[in-house]
């Protein structure tokens, strides 16, 4: 029976390239790639079971934490991670026109951010206008001369456009690591386990005593990031990734008998493989 992927689309996008490579290497039976218009799409065909799996994008070595998908999942606990993968980010240019003529750029907000030296330097005028995905961009700019769009070389149908620069990120190794979530959490050999909590209180030291309580454990903690609770202003979630080691049996049970006294709410979203794609 296929197992439907959902994926930030529509095709020819980065997060098209993820969403295959992490069926092959979670060996998913008979995968059918589902592209959808945004990211909080994406993740709530998952969580209403209109889909097996989702592909979505977690982290990025520019610009940081993907915040629409770290909202989605404190939103979606029965939502897990099954397996990461970090993908090598090359933007480029593409336009029907000439660069001189170009006084829009469009892309995903994303790529933009990581493309902004770039487009400061090469085109100061040109207005940056968001869209909901790269390959979105690439769409809606054909048959414009004076738009171009910021997406990857692997755009399976340019048709009239043609590309005016690569790579154009700012950054040399650009990388965005993208997760696949499910419903059903699986006992596997692990490099991660991620994890969310909100405080009792915005206390003195209270932060400060959950990650003590986690560095007890002899746990490293790869990546810690906060997003708003939006209840009210100063109160924030707390997320976070640990490397996990040989012997960490059992390792989210350990933590959650430390974080239970010290949080309010803890979210486990599973323990996972990570794997980087070279180029």
């Amino acid at each position: 029976m296929p197992t439907q992927v959902a994926y930030l689309g529509p095709k020819g996008s980065y997060a098209e390239k993820a969403a295959i490579l992490l069926a092959t290497l979670e060996n998913l039976d008979a995968p059918e790639f589902l592209p959808c218009k945004s990211l909080r799409s994406v993740i709530e065909h998952a969580a209403n079971k209109h889909c097996e799996a989702a592909v979505v994008p977690i982290e990025n070595s520019v610009e940081g934490g993907v915040t629409t998908t770290l909202d989605s999942l404190w939103a979606h606990p029965e939502l897990f991670i099954r397996r990461a993968l970090v993908l090598p980010i090359r933007h480029a240019l593409y336009s029907s026109g000439l660069i001189t003529d170009i006084s829009e750029v469009l892309s995903h907000p994303q790529a933009l951010a990581q493309c902004s030296e770039w487009l400061n330097n090469n085109l100061p005028n040109a207005v940056l206008l968001p869209t909901n995905s790269t390959s979105e961009a690439i769409r809606m700019i054909r048959g414009s001369k004076f738009r171009a769009a910021i997406g990857s070389k692997e755009v399976k149908e340019l048709q009239d456009l043609k590309e005016l620069a690569y790579p154009i990120n700012d950054i040399e190794g650009n990388c965005t690591r993208f997760v696949l979530l499910h419903t059903q959490e699986i006992d596997q050999p692990s490099q991660f386990t991620s994890l969310a909590f909100s405080l009792h209180s915005n206390a003195p030291g209270a932060l400060l005593n959950a990650l003590n309580a986690i560095a007890s454990l002899g746990l490293n903690m790869s990546r810690i990031e906060s997003r708003p609770s939006k209840r009210e202003l100063g109160e924030y979630t707390f997320f976070i990734d640990i490397e996990l080691k040989n012997d960490t049996k059992d390792i989210n049970k350990k933590l959650k008998e430390k974080l239970e006294p010290l949080c309010e709410n803890i979210i486990f979203f599973g323990s996972y493989p990570n794997q980087k794609i070279e180029d």
